[in-house]
């Protein structure tokens, strides 16, 4: 099973998957700021922190099944699932097959778009440097995260987020490489999903399409977005302000079906 921790004894349970490169410490910023409404289940995705690396590649939606196992030892439903980047891809597949366990989704800087052809060709390439040369390319890579405007002012963020990246398994982070490659697209799930769904993006994030994922959005009541000035790390760049929309936007109590 893979590697979590719960904390807190609120009525509301919030499950927080983390990105790329990331593990459940990302959150310890945010969290400080969330509401105590929230009981709060932080998940290691696997490949990452303390979860075991489980096939070549990992898809979406075996990790989001994982996600699931987790949920069923803890006899837990109606839940409210959070995922950073690549949990937000988990958070989607996990939306799309198991729809009756959720209460709302949010997408924290991430977006419901495959990877386009250029994306593709980009993680292709990065194989053999994550196999062969990890920590370059997370030296190289997690800079670029967060709003080049801010970065003399991010440089302690930064350097957690390298330090974390750092203690990442490779062939880990690989097989989730790779499982990110064959994403399709999602738009479908917001579509036809009942539950509150909420998107927080990033100005300058470098990672997301900010502009083309928001305009896309379908036209939903139960779909709220909310760009801020910052990069992919709303978690570390904007914790308190990220912190306040997810408890004012998830702690309503808004009817079950929003559409008519």
């Amino acid at each position: 099973m893979l590697n979590f921790e719960k904390k807190g004894q609120g009525k509301e349970t919030l499950v927080l998957l983390h990105g790329f490169m990331e593990n459940i410490s990302i959150w310890s910023d945010l969290e400080k700021n969330l509401s105590k409404d929230f009981t709060l289940l932080k998940i290691d995705l696997p490949g990452h922190g303390k979860s075991d690396i489980l096939a070549e590649v990992h898809t979406m939606e075996m990790m989001a099944e994982e996600v699931k196992k987790v949920l069923d030892h803890q006899n837990l439903k109606n839940i409210h699932l959070l995922g950073h980047s690549m949990g937000g891809y988990v958070s989607l597949s996990f939306a799309e097959h198991f729809s009756d366990y959720l209460k709302s989704l949010t997408l924290f800087f991430s977006t419901y778009f495959p990877d386009d052809a250029e994306k593709k060709e980009q993680r292709k390439k990065s194989y053999r440097v994550i196999k062969d040369a990890f920590a370059h390319y997370a030296r190289v890579g997690i800079p670029n995260l967060f709003n080049p405007n801010e970065i003399d002012v991010l440089e302690g963020k930064i350097e957690i987020a390298l330090e974390v990246a750092l203690s990442t398994n490779n062939l880990g982070a690989l097989a989730c490489v790779k499982g990110m490659v064959e994403r399709t697209d999602k738009k479908h799930v917001l579509e036809n999903l009942e539950c509150r769904i909420l998107v927080l993006a990033g100005k300058h994030d470098n990672a997301v399409k900010t502009e083309n994922t928001i305009k896309n959005l379908p036209d939903r009541t139960n779909i709220k977005s909310y760009v801020l000035d910052c990069g992919h790390n709303g978690h570390w760049e904007k914790p308190s302000i990220c912190a306040e929309i997810i408890n004012t936007e998830l702690l309503h109590h808004l009817p079950k079906k929003l559409v008519l």
